[in-house]
């Protein structure tokens, strides 16, 4: 007979996060070369041509009163004609020739394209070989080249641009290879910021005033730790409804993580607390200016109407509904890890790396433990720390509040609700240098220690710069442009029942792409809301799917920074969060649906 060969188990490692987003990289640069090849036309320069420079004494002898009026011709191309001013509306979308070329009978007859070309073109499709500058438009019909080249003979050198949705420029190896690199560069903010956190969370760790006073909470909140999960959420959640709460969340993953941890659950529960909470706000987001406010801003700059206070209340209902799915599934899996550890989600080697970190929240359970009086001022520092960042990162202006315009701007030459992550980074430094002096590490104990910390986040700033390298393949070849185009002309032809559900998917792919709400709202909606006012459909509705599509999406992609960076802080592998989560982010995704379509009836 024959035996049966005893065959070992193996089992399959998860690809890292790094290899994730490097795959979708590869993807995108491959299918730059599927796609159709773009068409080109001339650059419109609305900046450069509404502020013409003149030399020195040019126009001081007499007041511009020989400027152009822009009249069409017959044959689609626009003639000049004396005016009394030269004004914005003249300069724009324009080229530049001379008083003297224009006053030229001939030249009058001629189309402006004619005059272009036996003028001297510079790198900006700027014409300007005489004495004083006047405006010639372009053709309304503007000519259309299959390449670069032929259009810069025409346009010179960057006066070019690709006509809106005709193609998709082929990624070179080198800017494969080069995203991640570039997108180092494009969050160099937000790492400096992680890097900073890190010192200054190793600093606090050294008080050792965060353990101790997160065993006395856990202590006091036993049997009650659910309600702390629920009051996290609902508080991370209005922080993200009212100005994006997403990456500021960063610096809150170790503490959370360590407080489920030292709890009884797992640091995948801290993650959902924090990830789930503030995503549920950004996803209904009703004022905030990084997402609604930059879609409302595009609708209104197209000349599309809408109603405000719809907006909202469709935000508000996204919210609450998201959050309470999410809230049902994170306490769900909070019980059952409580009653039973092996339910946990997290791998072995997960669950070592949890335990080595967040082992000695553990340690340690005297009742009479208590708090020393430099742990305390240690905490409140702590506390102070974050609270500041909050107040800092909130645009108040946006709400017609000047109150710390005055008086706040003396420590990081930006006064509060202007900051961003360059001021943050500078606020946990100066809290960092605050905690050594109170706990007297001295000048070599405290560089050591915060230098450690900053190495501890190495892995993090990687993660977060690989991850925005998908961003920047995608705008160097105009995937994202040609994606949103060719999709609305095909939304176009769909009754709104279908055309809400379809938009919502649509930008469910973008945002896997352009993970920035600001972004994605700033690229789509001047695309999407026309096409809706079109045909009828309430742009109300479509203002918010981008929004909440967006939102859904930076609950569980790996081209998230702040996924990214909460994840690898927590000690939680990116492959575990997307097998937990991916149940409750299609669970969103449906009620949103539902919502999206019930407001558009």
């Amino acid at each position: 007979m024959f035996r049966k060969k005893n065959r070992k188990k193996h089992s399959r490692a998860m690809l890292s996060a790094y290899s994730i987003i490097m795959i979708l990289i590869i993807l995108l640069g491959i299918l730059s070369h599927v796609l159709p090849k773009p068409q080109y036309t001339a650059a419109v320069l609305e900046d450069e041509a509404s502020s013409v420079e003149v030399g020195p004494g040019e126009w001081e002898d007499e007041a511009p009163a020989e400027g152009l009026e822009l009249e069409s011709s017959e044959e689609g191309a626009f003639e000049p004609v004396v005016s009394d001013e030269v004004t914005d509306e003249n300069l724009s979308e324009s080229r530049m020739v001379t008083n003297e070329e224009v006053a030229d009978d001939e030249m009058s007859n001629r189309s402006s394209e004619e005059v272009v070309l036996e003028e001297e073109a510079t790198t900006d499709g700027v014409v300007s070989s005489g004495e004083e500058l006047v405006a010639i438009a372009k053709s309304t019909e503007a000519e259309t080249f299959d390449s670069l080249e032929a259009c810069e003979e025409v346009y010179g050198e960057e006066g070019c641009a690709i006509v809106d949705g005709s193609g998709v420029v082929g990624a070179q190896l080198y800017q494969i290879l080069m995203a991640p690199i570039l997108g180092f560069a494009d969050a160099i903010d937000v790492c400096i910021f992680v890097m900073v956190l890190g010192g200054f969370l190793a600093i606090m760790a050294k008080t050792k005033a965060l353990e101790t006073g997160i065993k006395i909470l856990v202590r006091k909140m036993h049997g009650k730790e659910y309600l702390l999960i629920l009051l996290l959420m609902f508080i991370f959640s209005i922080l993200g409804t009212t100005y994006g709460f997403l990456e500021e969340s960063v610096g809150f993953y170790v503490l959370i993580a360590a407080t489920m941890f030292a709890a009884g659950m797992d640091p995948l529960v801290g993650v959902a607390t924090i990830l789930l909470g503030a995503g549920s706000g950004v996803l209904g987001s009703t004022i905030n200016p990084f997402a609604t406010g930059v879609a409302v801003s595009a609708m209104k700059d197209a000349g599309i109407e809408f109603n405000q206070g719809t907006v909202i209340l469709i935000a508000t209902v996204l919210w609450l509904t998201t959050l309470a799915i999410s809230a049902f599934f994170v306490v769900k899996y909070a019980k059952k890890v409580q009653r039973d550890k092996g339910s946990t989600f997290l791998s072995l080697r997960e669950q070592a790396m949890a335990e080595k970190k967040y082992g000695n929240f553990l340690e340690g359970k005297d009742e009479t433990e208590k708090l020393t009086g430099k742990q305390i001022a240690s905490l409140i520092v702590f506390s102070l720390a974050f609270l500041v960042m909050i107040v800092g990162f909130i645009p108040w202006g946006d709400f017609g509040i000047t109150f710390f315009d005055s008086w706040t701007g003396w420590l990081t030459g930006a006064p509060l609700g202007l900051w961003w992550f360059y001021e943050a980074a500078l606020w946990f430094l100066i809290a960092s240098i605050i905690l050594a002096i109170i706990n007297r590490q001295g000048e070599h104990g405290f560089v050591d220690t915060f230098i450690d910390g900053a190495d501890d986040m190495i892995g993090v700033v990687l993660i977060i710069a690989v991850a925005r390298g998908a961003s920047v393949l995608m705008a160097e070849t105009a995937l994202d442009n040609y994606i949103i185009y060719n999709a609305s002309n095909f939304l176009a032809t769909l009754p709104e029942m279908a055309f809400v559900p379809l938009n919502y998917l649509l930008h469910v792919v973008l945002s896997v792409l352009v993970p920035s709400s600001s972004g994605l709202a700033t690229l789509s909606t001047p695309i999407i809301a026309p096409v809706a006012a079109n045909l009828g459909y309430s742009t109300n509705v479509a203002a918010m799917t981008i929004v909440a599509a967006n939102g859904l999406v930076n609950l569980i992609t790996p081209t998230c920074g702040a996924i990214m960076a909460g994840l690898a802080l927590a000690k939680v592998d990116y492959s575990t969060w997307f097998k937990w989560g991916i149940r409750v982010v299609a669970c969103i995704a449906v009620i949103n649906i539902v919502v999206l379509c019930l407001f558009s009836l």
